[in-house]
């Protein structure tokens, strides 16, 4: 057994969560709404990355959300803090072995529609991978050739769609697009990824979505809008407006969640 898995089924002392949620900004709260919860650092769990973002806090917390077992990833390590696209595939890895069969994934993005502003929530329908990485790099089997048609599993896409029509919040559908960062991007390349088809941006996800679908997880995700991407709005943007700005869709998505989980 994955060293890793060892401990989490040690520290969970019977708990068998089959869901696992990927925590980005603005919903780092989540934890705190878990009863009987157990919070595992980061440092405790081997191979599991040490986020250096600031927002991003780095353990696993685990319980019950409404008699319903869930798993959550408070903070994530991104492929801009130093070159790595597999850098969630330890933790994924582990999740796996402990019994975890479908991951929702969240994150902050920017946003390529003026009719889907900052605090808007976006379900991801399909990504475009514009990073020219892939945390499969290097794999050695022929496990690699992953197919990425049904990446985004359409039962539990119908799953959030309901528990956001019952949670009154309204749940934009679009493509998000991964860029490496973390630079922002120019005006000139969100007219690009407007035209190839996106309606999203941002700098994460992507590579777990290919590693969740590698391990045959199945995957959901959404993006909290902190911000109009680049040449939008006129202005700068900075890692201070997301910071500032996702706790407002976090909180609109934390309540979809909480109805697609209710058990």
């Amino acid at each position: 057994m994955n060293p890793a898995t060892s401990v989490l089924v040690e520290r969970l002392n019977g708990l068998l969560p089959q869901t696992a949620i990927v925590l980005g900004s603005g919903l780092g709260l989540l934890v705190d709404e878990l009863h009987d919860a157990v919070h595992i650092p980061y440092e405790e769990l081997e191979g599991f990355p040490h986020s250096g973002v600031s927002g991003h806090a780095a353990k696993v917390v685990a319980g019950t959300w409404d008699k319903t077992p869930i798993l959550m990833l408070s903070g994530r390590a991104h492929y801009y803090e130093n070159g790595d696209a597999s850098v969630m595939r330890a933790p994924l890895e582990a999740l796996h072995g402990l019994g975890i069969k479908q991951l929702i994934l969240t994150n902050a993005a920017g946003s390529l529609r003026e009719d889907m502003p900052p605090g808007s929530v976006m379900q991801i329908s399909d990504h475009i991978n514009f990073s020219g990485s892939n945390p499969l790099f290097g794999e050695p089997s022929d496990r690699r050739f992953v197919g990425m048609t049904n990446a985004y599993d359409e039962e539990m896409a119908a799953q959030m769609r309901a528990a956001a029509q019952k949670a009154g919040v309204a749940l934009h559908s679009g493509v998000y697009m991964w860029f490496s960062g973390p630079s922002f991007e120019t005006p000139a390349e969100i007219r690009m990824a407007r035209v190839f088809g996106a309606d999203a941006v941002g700098m994460s996800t992507v590579p777990e979505v290919i590693l969740a679908r590698f391990l045959g997880l199945r995957v959901a995700a959404a993006s909290v809008v902190t911000n109009l991407a680049a040449g939008m709005s006129g202005g700068e943007l900075s890692h201070q407006e997301t910071k500032d700005m996702a706790p407002i869709g976090g909180q609109r998505l934390a309540a979809v969640l909480r109805q697609m989980l209710a058990g």
